[in-house]
């Protein structure tokens, strides 16, 4: 945490009664920044110190709660709020010549907080070890914490609005950022399809959540044009590498249909354990819409993952019941519906079902998953991937980046990655001192 030491006296007075400010209070005290503020400091050396690197990283920490876009909002904000300027560390006024003429400065100049950027964005490792620590420090205070993840990506716009053919770096123009296209389709309630395309310049941030506290556990930024699943791949097999304690407490992994992926799936299951509750697109061109299960003669299967048998004498189709998963056996299991639910059929003695089927994974590795996707435990589940819509949603909202100034990929990923730190860090400090109903909250006073 980034504590300005000696304190003046009179401080806590002003400060008792924070209101708004508790917020950043709360990221201030609980954020793990000390390694990186060592860092800065070490770097600064014996240079001029007018404004200290802790009261600089508060003053960003600062713009970022409170939705600033800009360096000269942020400014504007801390001129005119003395219990800000306080908290971060900012507590005398600086006297400069400026021309012959003696000028007083309460905030730093728009051209300090340009440099300490600089400095920022060169750091990104430390930045992603904050955020790492967080994690942890999550990990510790819930037990539960990462048992069910989901992933999925949300669009960045860049401040640039097209590519520079100008591949000259000037600090200023965006090399890095390219076009992505998101495409969104389903079926209206009166049977008709709707379409929905998303283009954009600039960027992509990945994201893995916590299901169920709906807070963040990885992330990447990258071009607009990554593909999801390329990305996921890469995430899961760096968390793996540098963080597996994370893949050995999860269970479940819940993605959209854009991350619906043979070998991602395999990779889930049989190198982690973890259980894959992915969306599936239909790739089947079959005009019947079914296809017969291999080995029973009146049984057939849908690309969801719906088993059926038919009535040899009647012709009638019946959905077999869900079974459960058999993990020894690597298979799912099927009932009878005519035992299961009371009802009629004339073929049961006959038929080769009535006990019951197990199914093989590897029959369609996509359709067949270790959570039965004809299941309401499917369903359950997978309802738990609108947790990490909601997280990009208060990123765009709470964090401010429908509307931003960033250019370029490393400016874009650090930025992210501060939005990020302060929201794990808001939560810790909510559970830290008992308000863990508001541990998803970034916007209400504690």
């Amino acid at each position: 945490m980034a504590i300005i030491p000696q304190q003046t006296l009179f401080v806590w007075n002003e400060i008792e009664n924070l209101g708004d400010l508790e917020r950043l209070r709360l990221v201030i005290e609980y954020m793990p920044d000390e390694e990186l503020m060592e860092k800065l400091e070490k770097e600064r050396k014996n240079g001029r110190d007018d404004y200290p690197v802790r009261a600089m990283w508060n003053a960003i920490l600062a713009g970022v709660v409170y939705q600033h876009i800009s360096v000269e909002s942020l400014r504007r904000e801390l001129s005119r709020n003395g219990q800000l300027r306080i908290m971060c560390g900012f507590h005398t006024a600086k006297t400069k010549k400026y021309r012959g003429e003696k000028k007083t400065e309460i905030v730093p100049p728009a051209w300090v907080f340009t440099r300490f950027l600089k400095k920022l964005y060169e750091h990104e490792e430390e930045i992603n070890k904050i955020f790492e620590k967080l994690v942890e420090e999550l990990k510790r205070l819930l037990p539960d914490f990462g048992k069910d993840l989901a992933i999925d990506s949300k669009a960045i716009k860049s401040l640039a609005k097209r590519e520079n053919k100008n591949r000259k770096t000037d600090g200023r123009r965006d090399k890095d950022a390219d076009w992505g296209k998101k495409e969104y389709r389903g079926i209206r309630e009166d049977g008709t399809a709707w379409e929905k395309i998303v283009k954009w310049f600039g960027y992509k941030l990945h994201l893995i959540v916590d299901a169920n506290y709906e807070l963040p556990v990885a992330f990447s930024v990258t071009k607009a044009s990554q593909a999801d699943v390329k990305e996921a791949h890469r995430m899961i097999e760096k968390i793996a590498e540098e963080r597996p304690e994370i893949l050995e407490a999860c269970e479940t992994m819940e993605a959209d249909r854009g991350y619906d992926d043979t070998k991602l799936i395999k990779k889930l299951w049989d190198e982690y354990k973890i259980k894959p509750v992915i969306d599936i697109c239909n790739k089947w061109k079959d005009p019947d819409g079914t296809r017969p299960l291999e080995g029973h003669e009146n049984v057939v299967y849908n690309y969801k993952g719906n088993v059926y048998c038919y009535c040899l004498d009647t012709g009638e189709k019946r959905e077999m019941a869900v079974g459960g998963f058999e993990e020894d056996r690597k298979t799912l299991k099927k009932l009878c519906p005519a035992k299961q639910y009371g009802l009629k059929c004339k073929y049961i003695d006959r038929c080769s079902a009535k006990k019951g089927i197990r199914i093989k994974l590897d029959v369609d590795r996509s359709i067949f998953t270790p959570i039965d996707r004809a299941s309401y435990k499917w369903e359950k589940y997978y309802n738990k991937r609108t947790s990490v819509e909601r997280v990009n949603s208060r990123i765009d909202e709470t964090f401010g980046f429908e509307k931003h100034y960033i250019r370029g990929k490393k400016k874009m990923t650090v930025r992210c990655g501060i939005a990020l730190c302060i929201m794990l860090a808001m939560a810790v400090g909510r559970i830290k001192e008992k308000q863990q109903e508001k541990m998803r909250s970034l916007v209400k006073t504690a």
